[in-house]
């Protein structure tokens, strides 16, 4: 019996020291996992915090920005409320910038031509421009000498007015020297019109002219370039003439009275100088009888040659 007790008293201990190292290896655990959890809560709301805090920023600044562009659309809406007030104060003359600058052009187109007889003939026109897109002033003239004959003159002053994106309306007035005429060798002619580019690229000039003795007549200039190079081009032309009524002393027959229809083909050696040669084929209905000339006939030809253009 003695031998037994202190062998349970043993016994007894370790199973006391095993419950109280498990007991404290519990409560350690235990203590681990709650001090986890709350390091997690405390995370979480530091990051709950964190997001909080970025989104009132955020917000902030979104409110800063608009405050700042209502300020700049109000501060623009002044501006422009005071550009367009000194506009209307002082107003802005664009003309320069949008074809009110004044310009010049001069055209002197020479040529010299003979038909199938033989006979020669020189034809000169000079035509000059000065003014801006919407008013220019005209300025043509118009030289035709035959061979051993006497020149026929006429110069022509029109007023220019823009009425579309491609014409022209223009008024002026004509003068004439006809040297084959004893009398009445010099007309003045009133002059209406059209100059401009009609459809198709065809550069058109159409007057209507009134004159003395009921001279009423009508002639129309016609003429389109087509390129063959940049610097070889050919252009087909037409001009005739219409007389519409003439009780002068040296009356013309009515009704289509001259016809030009002709091909140029010029060889641009630059803008402003242009050597051409030229074939044309005519047609002149000729004169009434009057008591200071005796009727003529009709006469359709062939024309050749060659002549000189010159722009500045």
């Amino acid at each position: 019996m003695r031998i037994i007790k202190p062998c349970t008293y043993t016994v007894l201990g370790l199973a006391l020291a095993s419950v109280t190292q498990m007991t404290m290896a519990q409560d350690a655990h235990h203590s681990m996992l709650m001090s986890a959890q709350h390091e997690s809560h405390s995370s979480h709301d530091s990051s709950h915090q964190e997001i909080q805090t970025a989104i009132e920023s955020s917000q902030m600044e979104h409110t800063a920005e608009h405050a700042e562009h209502a300020e700049h659309a109000e501060h623009a809406n002044a501006s422009s409320i005071a550009s367009r007030a000194a506009s209307a104060q002082h107003p802005v003359d664009h003309k320069r910038e949008h074809g009110g600058q004044i310009y010049q052009a001069t055209e002197i187109d020479s040529r010299w031509l003979n038909n199938a007889d033989g006979r020669g003939s020189l034809k000169t026109e000079i035509e000059s421009r000065i003014g801006t897109d919407e008013n220019k002033l005209f300025i043509k003239l118009h030289a035709d000498k035959a061979e051993s004959q006497d020149a026929d003159y006429a110069a022509q002053l029109m007023y220019s007015r823009m009425i579309s994106d491609f014409w022209d309306a223009q008024i002026g007035a004509r003068y004439r020297v006809d040297e084959h005429q004893v009398t009445d060798k010099e007309q003045l002619d009133a002059a209406v019109g059209l100059h401009g580019l009609a459809p198709y690229f065809f550069e058109t000039d159409t007057y209507l002219y009134l004159g003395t003795d009921k001279q009423v007549s009508f002639s129309l200039e016609t003429e389109r370039d087509f390129l063959l190079t940049q610097k070889l081009i050919l252009k087909p032309y037409l001009n005739l003439d219409v007389v519409l009524s003439d009780d002068s002393a040296y009356a013309q027959k009515t009704g289509l009275s001259s016809v030009w229809l002709g091909l140029e083909t010029r060889y641009e050696i630059n803008k402003k100088l242009m050597p051409f040669i030229d074939v044309a084929y005519s047609y002149e209905k000729g004169n009434q009888h009057t008591a200071w000339q005796a009727e003529t006939g009709s006469e359709k030809q062939w024309w050749y040659g060659a002549g000189l253009r010159l722009k500045f």
